[in-house]
Formats: structure tokens, C-alpha cells, sequence
């Protein structure tokens, strides 16, 4: 659609607490159109994909702007709308002030901007994974700064994929098969879900694909003991319980009774009857000690920077420092420790991570084995020739846009021996 003169007012009144980076992008937005009921289903898509958008190229459009400080929603406005927008200049007049179309014009014939602007990162996280990745850097921002597509997991128990699938084909829905994930549909749009019947019913529930492969590399089966030990909201605790054919027991952990509680209402629609909520005090708490050594599976989605969803959440790489991440890295850590402990001898431990950065993936996993020579690497390429997933990362599960169209993810597999 195209703005109305109103509209960017309101897109400059969402910007200004945004910009602040001191709340989650989705909460900040979420609360602006709890306290704005008048704002239509459109305007609402407009506001939030016009925050998004400006939140992923901020680097470059505060260059073009002169890189104020503080940052004003409207500048950066008037150089999303001449470079970003996809709306030319007889489009935008009736929008802008006489000294804004100036603005728009100087910002639409601005130079080519260094890489690093470019890429829209800051100098740290630049640095960091320009040393990663290298050459391919570029490709894989260009496909981290384009908004994310919206992919669905099946509920197993309810139908199967190729029933729903044809289900939501008939409904006139732009759907498809995930090339990875047995258990995935991707939208070609973001269509509201909430009044769906296979939706409402639990026989479809949002998860990346990604997501649903990182739950899949468990392994876990029938009548097994299975700890999701970082549950959250519980995306990959209902994976895993239809995974187990709703047998066995699940245990959900987290130290966030909140978080846990937003996982009720999905567990109804669900269908499962074998999920155990926990709320932790801590990763060593006495209900890790009571129940160590004696579970099949554990995964631990560790709390992680996300730099893995920048195409989802772009306020991440403003929100994140170097100092944050090298506290995230020594929680990971404990995390892993403390988790390892519930795994019995025989049993599998899956970290996993939604990061781009190796000091949060694979440096943790290489001090994890070194210092528990009673568990052993297991190759992920492997787990994922036996799921008949199309794909092959090596030893550990390296997903990116890029190149698969996911999110950003990592995951290991560790066995324990004795």
C-alpha cells in the first residue's frame, strides 16, 4: 500500500521508542497498536514492515542522513522512503515538506557506501564475521537484511504434511513443501493465521524450518526420556512431543515461569498429554540433580544472541555488544555443564544455538568435549541422511539464508559413552 501523510506520522511516533534499543523490536510494536486500537489490519502491516525495514538498513540511511545523534525517526524515514521503499519521487511529494524532498533526493543520489555500511552492521559484529565468513560475507547480509519468510510445522498427530498442505492449497493459500524439514510448509506471504481452523486446532504451528530440523537431530523417539532444557515459549517442546508420538515424557525446563506460561495455550491446541512444565531456580537447580543420568535425549536451545534471526529481529545486531556476547558465551557454557548431567550413559545431548558467531557454536562445543571425555561428537550430516533430509553441513548443523533459506542456526550432536 501506499503511505498516506498520517501514516508516516505514525511511523515516526512506532521509530522513536524503537530507536531507543532498550526493549525487543516486537514488544516495542506490539504495545504501540495495543495503545493505537484505531490502526486497521493494513496500517498495522504498513507501520511494522516500515520499522523492520528501516531497523535493517539503519546503518546506511543514518550515512545518508549525516548519522545524527540522537537518531530522528524522520530523516531516516525520508531516506528509507527514496532508497528502500520500492517509491519514486511522484509518489512521495504529497508526503514531504519542501526541504524533505531535497532530502529524498539527496539521499537517492548518495555514493556507493563503504562495505561495512553496505552490509548494515555495526564495526564489531562486522569484524567478527567478516573474519568467519570472508568472501561470502556480503551474500549472506544481503540475504539477512531481506525480510524472512513465514514457514509452518505439521502437528503429526493431527494430520500429515502432504493433507495439510493440500488442505491450505485448496484454501487458497501460496504454499509449499520445505526442502529440508519433512514437517514443513513455507508461506509465500504472511497471511493472518490465528483464525485458520488447522491453526486454531494445533495442526499447524509457526517454526522456521531451521527450528524444526534442530528439534528433528534429537532423535527422540517413542516411550523415551526427553528434556527440552531451554523450553521458553515451547515451540520445540511441542516438535519433540509429536516427534515422540505423545508418548514417554517431556520434560519442558526454563528458568522463566512467564515464558513457560505462554506456552500453555499452544499445549492445549496441541494435542499432547505427555509434556512436564518446569520452572528452573537455575541450571542447577535440585530437579537437575534429582534427574540426572536418567533421560534418553536432551536438547538445549541456548540462550543466544540471535544474530542467527536477523532477518526477523534487525534491532538484535543495535541491541547486542561484544560485551553482551562474551556474557551469553560463559551461560552457555553453565548451561551445557548443568544439562549434560540429565543425559544417561548411551543417551544423546544436542546444543543448539540461533548465532552466526563461532564463539557462541562451535568454541563451545570444542571446550564442552574437552572437558567431558565421557561424551563424543556425533556427525550431523550423518543424523540427517537417516532423517532423509536433503542436506549435508558436515559435523555440525550450519544453517544460513543464503543458502538454505532458513535462519541462522547451529547444532551438535554429543553421545555419551560411559
Amino acid at each position: 500500500m501506499e503511505p498516506t501523510p498520517a501514516l508516516l506520522s505514525e511511523l515516526a511516533q512506532l521509530l522513536r521508542p524503537l530507536l531507543q534499543f532498550t526493549h525487543p523490536a516486537d514488544t516495542v510494536v506490539s504495545q504501540h497498536f495495543r495503545a493505537n486500537t484505531e490502526l486497521g489490519r493494513r496500517d498495522r502491516a504498513f507501520l511494522a514492515e516500515s520499522a523492520y525495514a528501516i531497523l535493517r538498513h539503519l546503518r546506511s540511511l543514518e550515512t545518508m542522513v549525516g548519522g545524527a545523534s540522537p537518531r530522528r525517526p524522520r530523516p531516516l524515514i525520508v531516506a528509507w522512503l527514496a532508497r528502500y521503499s520500492g517509491l519514486n519521487l511522484r509518489q512521495c511529494e504529497p508526503l514531504l515538506k519542501a526541504d524533505e524532498i531535497a532530502a529524498y533526493k539527496a539521499a537517492k543520489a548518495s555514493a556507493p557506501l563503504p562495505p561495512v555500511i553496505q552490509m548494515e552492521l555495526p564495526d564489531w559484529l562486522y569484524d567478527g564475521l567478516d573474519a568467519q565468513y570472508g568472501e561470502r560475507l556480503p551474500a549472506l547480509m544481503q540475504a539477512m537484511n531481506a525480510p524472512a519468510s513465514l514457514d509452518l510445522r505439521v502437528n503429526t498427530l493431527k494430520l500429515s504434511r502432504d493433507k495439510a498442505l493440500a488442505q491450505m492449497l485448496a484454501d487458497g493459500f501460496s504454499a509449499s513443501a520445505t526442502p529440508y524439514s519433512p514437517l514443513g510448509i513455507r508461506l509465500g506471504n504472511k497471511p493472518p493465521l490465528s483464525q485458520y481452523p488447522l491453526f486454531q486446532d494445533g495442526a499447524l504451528e509457526v517454526q522456521d524450518e531451521g527450528s524444526q530440523l534442530l528439534t528433528l537431530l534429537t532423535g527422540a523417539r517413542r516411550g523415551e526420556m526427553v528434556c527440552d532444557f531451554c523450553a521458553g515459549a515451547g515451540g520445540k517442546t511441542l516438535a519433540l512431543g509429536a516427534q515422540m508420538h505423545n508418548s514417554g515424557r517431556l520434560y519442558a525446563f526454563d528458568v522463566s515461569e512467564k515464558r513457560l506460561a505462554r506456552m500453555k495455550p499452544r499445549l492445549a491446541r496441541s494435542g499432547l498429554s505427555n509434556v512436564h512444565p518446569q520452572v528452573l531456580a537455575h541450571e542447577n537447580d535440585s530437579k537437575v540433580k534429582r534427574l540426572a543420568g536418567k533421560f534418553d535425549r536432551v536438547l538445549v536451545d541456548a540462550p543466544c544472541s540471535g544474530l542467527g534471526t536477523l532477518r526477523r529481529n534487525p534491532d538484535l545486531k543495535w541491541r547486542q555488544t561484544a560485551n553482551s556476547i562474551a556474557e551469553l558465551t560463559a551461560k552457555q557454557a553453565t548451561i551445557l555443564n548443568s544439562a549434560a548431567r540429565l543425559v544417561k550413559v548411551g543417551g544423546h545431548l544436542v546444543y543448539a544455538t540461533c548465532s552466526l558467531l563461532e564463539s557462541e557454536n562451535q568454541a563451545i562445543v570444542s571446550a564442552f568435549l574437552a572437558a567431558h571425555p565421557d561424551f563424543a561428537l556425533q556427525p550431523v550430516n550423518e543424523a540427517l541422511g537417516r532423517l532423509g533430509a536433503p542436506l549435508d553441513t558436515g559435523a555440525y548443523l550450519t544453517l544460513t539464508p543464503d543458502q538454505h533459506g532458513t535462519d541462522g542456526f547451529f547444532a551438535a550432536i554429543m553421545q555419551r559413552t560411559t
